[in-house]
């Protein structure tokens, strides 16, 4: 048990899906997990282990934000020695180029953030994926015939803001789309040497404002959850 996590010591699984949304982990763990236990429910922030193909996985969410999954990522690498976080949550595309519903594997994080400089003295504004999980995501989307794109994205404390148009850090790292979550996931999991990757599905287009309706989510956002899935079966 943690301070914010109820499991008991054993209860998560070595690797984890982490989506934003707890109703989005329940969902997982309902259509894709067998012998599933909830596990906690700490702040209605649920966590559940269960079994894909017969490989133990766990599922929990992040909650939104930065410091949000900074508490709870860290808590699962530290608490209860979880080797693998991958987060699966959405994200808006800074460019045409991307289409609703393109599936990217973020290589890099670049933030505004101090989360990283004045949690674990990390410099610097862009933080890579960590480990073996990017790679192994990867081979897994072309074992399923899957178009995944590798990018670099923008993760942002502000959901909105007053100026418009590409911020200026997002232009000077070439981000393909916004998210608010993977640079601190990533810095947690290099000050601890653990892995760490993050698939986003495109859910918007930030400059011609087209969006995924909210009853297209489901649909949209299964192949991301099966991708995460498989790539789990590897580790």
């Amino acid at each position: 048990m943690s301070v914010h996590i109820a499991a008991k010591k054993g209860e998560i699984a070595k690797i984890v899906l982490q989506p934003g949304d707890p109703l989005r982990a329940k969902y997982i763990a309902d259509h894709f997990l067998e012998e599933v236990k909830l596990v906690s429910q700490t702040r209605n922030i649920y966590y559940f282990t269960g079994k894909y193909k017969g490989k133990e996985i766990s599922v929990g969410a992040s909650g939104m934000g930065i410091p949000s999954i900074g508490i709870y990522s860290y808590e699962l690498f530290t608490e209860f020695d979880v080797d693998t976080i991958i987060r699966i949550g959405t994200c808006g595309a800074y460019t045409s180029d991307l289409k609703l519903f393109d599936l990217l594997n973020v290589e890099f994080s670049a933030s505004e953030s101090t989360y990283a400089k004045f949690a674990w003295g990390i410099e610097g504004d862009l933080i890579s994926h960590q480990g073996t999980a990017f790679g192994q995501i990867n081979e897994t989307a072309k074992g399923m015939d899957l178009d995944i794109k590798p990018t670099h994205i923008h993760t942002s404390d502000i959901f909105y803001r007053k100026e418009e148009g590409l911020p200026a850090l997002a232009a000077k790292y070439n981000c393909s789309a916004v998210e608010m979550e993977a640079f601190a996931l990533f810095a947690n999991a290099q000050h601890l040497g653990k892995n760490a990757a993050t698939i986003l599905t495109v859910s918007d287009i930030i400059p011609t404002r087209e969006q995924i309706s909210a009853d297209q989510r489901e649909k949209a956002l299964k192949p991301m959850i099966e991708l995460a899935l498989e790539t789990a079966l590897k580790f």
